[in-house]
């Protein structure tokens, strides 16, 4: 056995491994995870189909048990006692790293807490697959997980967020794109936005626009397969816009020009290129 490893000496207990899987491109698996599923005693899956279609193209044979979020704890105090016993495991989820808007957070905690060595196994993460390519600010950002279902529930959960400087990450299904882009234009108005359809796939799109052309897109077309939204962060407040302004000048008078001076003042104020060229133009009009 040759899994990674550092648990104390004299320990028979196993490991839970943490096994980041393809979002959708079954080529996006890294060797160690390979590795990982190949010379585990079980892996623990959240859907049990896509798991072995991902283990029959790389030729893996290991028992696999299923574990969701309808499993209860049960299933995790199982799962539990399998690595108390020597075992070691290896958590998947659907798509992507597990613990991430998945049950296995509720494994992962149960083996901290018990002091069992958890080793995350890193790859595909579909938030992170959008946001360097949303064109949105990438020096602060924060996930939100899925938003509230119900109209009045989400509405609130998104005015909670509308000062929120950091771009904003959601994951959403094509049922609910709609409404979500709706409630988040209602409360936060016309800001830029990316959304990242069936990324990896075949039919992979990532959609940039604003918030009300996102809404008038996706009610002439029928949304399709899972998104990931990024959204743009409140602008600064009016009094720190002056501050801003000085930097700007500062940097104009040392002999930058406007597209240096705007890349310097995006990674320093968390705004987003547009927002800062939109306050630039607006200075050089009072001049």
């Amino acid at each position: 056995m040759t899994l990674d490893s550092s648990a104390p000496a004299g320990s028979s207990a196993g490991a839970l491994y943490v096994v980041a899987t393809p979002i959708g491109n079954l080529e996006d698996i890294t060797l160690r995870a390979l590795r990982t599923l190949k010379e585990c005693d079980l892996i623990a899956c959240e859907d049990t189909r896509t798991t072995l279609k991902l283990l029959s193209r790389y030729d893996i044979h290991r028992p696999v048990t299923s574990y969701h979020q309808h499993s209860g704890g049960k299933k995790a105090g199982d799962l539990l006692a399998e690595i108390g016993r020597g075992k070691n495991v290896a958590l998947v989820s659907e798509a992507g790293m597990p613990g991430i808007s998945d049950p296995g957070h509720e494994l992962i905690a149960a083996c901290i807490a018990a002091g069992i060595q958890v080793i995350p196994i890193p790859g595909a993460c579909a938030l992170i697959t959008l946001l360097p390519v949303s064109g949105l600010n990438t020096s602060a950002f924060v996930f939100q997980g899925f938003p509230p279902r119900k109209p009045g529930e989400r509405a609130r959960f998104f005015e909670g967020l509308r000062q929120e400087t950091r771009t904003l990450l959601f994951y959403e299904s094509p049922n609910r794109v709609r409404a979500t882009l709706e409630a988040m234009l209602d409360a936060w108005g016309d800001r830029p936005v990316a959304l990242g359809r069936e990324l990896t796939k075949l039919h992979e799109e990532v959609w940039r626009g604003a918030l009300g052309e996102a809404v008038a897109e996706f009610t002439e077309r029928r949304p399709r397969g899972e998104f990931v939204i990024a959204v743009a962060g409140a602008a600064r407040q009016a009094e720190n816009a002056e501050d801003l302004e000085k930097e700007y000048l500062l940097l104009v008078s040392k002999g930058l020009d406007d597209k240096a001076a705007i890349a310097v003042l995006v990674k320093s104020s968390g705004l987003t290129r547009r927002q800062v060229y939109a306050l630039v133009l607006q200075w050089k009009g009072k001049r």
